[in-house]
């Protein structure tokens, strides 16, 4: 089964998504997920002028051969203008593979290991009240696990809490980079209230999770961990920025608070001492940014020697045809965490046609074969690129800090 077309379509339907459709002579085809949000166009030129042309007439099943090809042959490795163009390839031959046994993707990794995939929402508020009240309307829709992040006294709404919270874009809200103003301090004094009102008026079967985007460091991190174990988080994310990986271990000796960490993760490299040395409880490395599905089931593979689970990241700007992915890997893998899921508008489910499906706080990858996620090229061309940024953060002085 010979490659004879790649395509690289690009559609904003509420953001923007890079997908890719590889076609074969027996006339299967599969798609898959290549956006790098912010640098969506990075990616385009990526694909069309460096990889499409490498993968005319190769045989599509060769799966792990192309993988290597695309990662060992371009002599730059790793990188995530590299690794989302390698994911989408993979994503789009495993696709081709299961199609071609007319079996879900999942039953071609192994079978399911559980029956559904728990999933967690997002809720957030201005205030206090406002992110508790939020918290229980995504409790009454049937979520077991949300994430709560709300405003901090005397700064401006910041990540999470204001209009860069809007679910139809994901953050992404300006043509330009928004900047923001962060506070360590203010920060620091706040969470641990909002988690408190949390659990007086939700009780103790909630999993309740908070998401620190990088911003502090690790004695810090430290500090809030320990801060914030009455409340019995199911994770504290992203506590600090981890270019370090041995910054976690101050973290580790001071909080029993469980760690989640890796969602722009590129390969198994980036995550390999934090695992090696049980430095976190979750990686949060996902199919789009980190090797497609190859990618994962190595990075799952070697994390389940070492106790750690997996949670793969799934925002908006992770596009239905990636969260499809996912959804197969969760329910196979063994060591499932848990499935970050920040829904979708109704015109993006109507571009990415899916199998996939939810059921309250869990989701199933459906039965169709392949990952089950399709694009309607038509609709999609309807909706062209337009530029948009995540914010950017600084201090109270103007230094500029990790957003």
């Amino acid at each position: 089964m010979k490659i004879t077309d790649v395509k690289v379509i690009v559609c904003s339907p509420g953001r923007n998504f890079v997908t890719v459709k590889i076609v074969t002579d027996q006339g299967l085809y599969g798609i898959g997920d290549a956006t790098v949000n912010g640098r969506e166009l990075s990616v385009v030129s990526y694909l069309q002028d460096h990889v499409a042309p490498l993968l005319i007439g190769r045989d599509a099943g060769q799966i792990e051969d192309i993988w290597q090809y695309l990662y060992r042959g371009a002599y730059w490795r790793r990188g995530p203008i590299t690794m989302a163009a390698i994911s989408a390839v993979d994503m789009a031959l495993w696709d081709i593979k299961a199609k071609a046994a007319n079996m879900p993707l999942y039953q071609l990794l192994g079978g399911a290991s559980r029956e559904k995939v728990m999933v967690y929402s997002h809720a957030q508020g201005l205030t206090i009240e406002e992110a508790v009240e939020a918290v229980g309307e995504k409790r009454e829709q049937g979520y077991v696990a949300i994430r709560a992040q709300v405003g901090i006294p005397g700064l401006p709404a910041i990540y999470g809490t204001g209009k860069g919270s809007n679910q139809a874009t994901g953050g992404m809200v300006e043509a330009l980079p928004h900047e923001e103003v962060w506070s360590t301090s203010k920060y620091m004094t706040h969470i641990p209230k909002l988690f408190s009102k949390l659990r007086d008026a939700y009780g103790d079967d909630l999993h309740l999770l908070h998401d620190t985007h990088h911003r502090l460091t690790p004695i810090e991190a430290a500090r809030l961990g320990k801060d914030l174990e009455p409340y019995r988080l199911f994770w504290l994310e992203d506590p600090v920025p981890a270019e370090l990986q041995e910054g976690y271990r101050l973290i580790r000796q001071h909080t029993t608070t469980p760690i989640a960490l890796g969602e722009i993760f590129n390969t198994i490299w980036d995550a390999r001492l934090l695992i090696e040395e049980q430095l976190i409880d979750y990686i949060r490395t996902t199919s789009v940014h980190a090797g497609g599905v190859t990618g994962l089931r190595r990075i799952f593979d070697f994390a389940s020697i070492y106790h750690v689970r997996t949670a793969c990241h799934g925002p908006m700007d992770v596009s239905p045809v990636a969260m499809g992915a996912n959804v197969h890997i969760d329910l196979w893998v063994p060591n499932f965490g848990i499935q970050e899921f920040s829904g979708y508008t109704p015109l993006m489910h109507e571009v990415f046609p899916h199998a996939w499906r939810q059921d309250g706080g869990y989701l199933h990858p459906g039965e169709a074969p392949g990952h089950g996620v399709d694009i309607d090229e038509a609709l999609a061309a309807k909706y062209p690129y337009e530029r948009a940024y995540l914010p950017v953060n600084r201090l109270e002085d103007g230094t500029l800090w990790h957003w």
